[in-house]
């Protein structure tokens, strides 16, 4: 058996190229043009890289692009004060603080004091418990991206194992709310769970999120079994280059999955795609229009 290659890329493309078309119905018949504000604090280049494609993705998709850039000498106060004005700003909808922050700045206090209503990264502890008990709420945009291209695959989820190898506040908890809300049957699962090879072998859908490169092996995937690999790791080659893999070992996966998420080109390009995602949802309820289905 050779796995179906789940296309990430393509399937942001369609994504985005909703967006853009419900970003065009707003403008045209409600007066709305979504914005999304970025903070970004520091110069991780990482950071910058990834910053500077949200903010191409969110002119391309004809919304209102605001890029804050602070240096990493900024106060926690400073970072707040930038918060609250967008906040206040009713041209911005969703506002994203680029992670990770300097080591002055508290995280927790900076990402609490977005309004939930914008919290288009949903990180927000009101709308991760909204999530936990089922309300409408802000959902991260990966795991978002994920559940995504799990229903695309596989249609209803109802009845299917699922196993979550991470157990992080913004992937592998999320994710499990979500399989859950499509009545899988949901497991958990870490680096210090006992018997993980055979907890992953029950899996009818397995997604890896624990940030170890190939640490899920080929023989730990039930055969037929749809695998989504979160996991962006850079490992150095022989010739001293690096290079990009999961926290599955593609290779030996492919050959048991029945469907499986390349790294690069598998879950990453979802993560922005959902951020515009999540903007049109964010500015259409606090305009209390309709999401446009377009």
């Amino acid at each position: 058996m050779t796995a179906e290659i789940i296309d990430g890329k393509l399937f942001a493309e369609k994504v985005r190229a909703k967006v853009a078309r419900q970003t065009e119905y707003l403008k045209a018949n409600a007066g709305l043009t979504p914005g999304l504000a970025v903070v970004l604090v520091g110069e991780d280049p990482a950071s910058h890289v990834y910053v500077r494609n949200k903010n191409k993705a969110t002119i391309e998709a004809g919304m209102k692009s605001e890029e804050i850039r602070l240096p990493d000498t900024t106060s926690q106060d400073e970072v707040l004060t930038v918060v609250n004005r967008l906040n206040d700003d009713p041209a911005i909808h969703g506002i994203l603080v680029q992670l990770p922050l300097p080591d002055q700045v508290d995280e927790t206090a900076v990402l609490d004091a977005i309004d939930p209503e914008k919290d288009v990264d949903g990180f927000h502890v009101i709308n991760t418990g909204r999530q936990a008990v089922g309300l409408p709420a802000m959902v991260p945009c990966t795991p978002l991206g994920c559940i995504m291209m799990l229903k695309d695959r596989l249609g209803d989820l109802s009845g299917l194992n699922a196993v979550v190898v991470g157990r992080s506040n913004i992937v592998g908890k999320p994710m499990a709310s979500l399989l859950l809300a499509e009545n899988c049957t949901v497991t958990i699962a870490h680096s210090r769970t006992r018997n993980l090879e055979e907890v992953c072998r029950g899996a009818d859908i397995l997604v890896a999120a624990v940030g170890r490169p190939k640490m899920i092996q080929g023989n730990w995937v039930k055969p037929g079994a749809t695998v989504i690999d979160v996991g962006i790791n850079r490992i150095a080659k022989d010739d001293g280059k690096t290079r990009l893999v999961g926290d599955v070992d593609f290779d030996a996966a492919k050959e048991v999955a029945g469907a499986i998420t390349p790294v690069p080109g598998g879950v990453g390009p979802m993560t922005i795609a959902c951020l515009l995602a999540n903007t049109i949802t964010a500015a259409c309820r606090i305009a209390n229009v309709d999401v446009p289905e377009v």
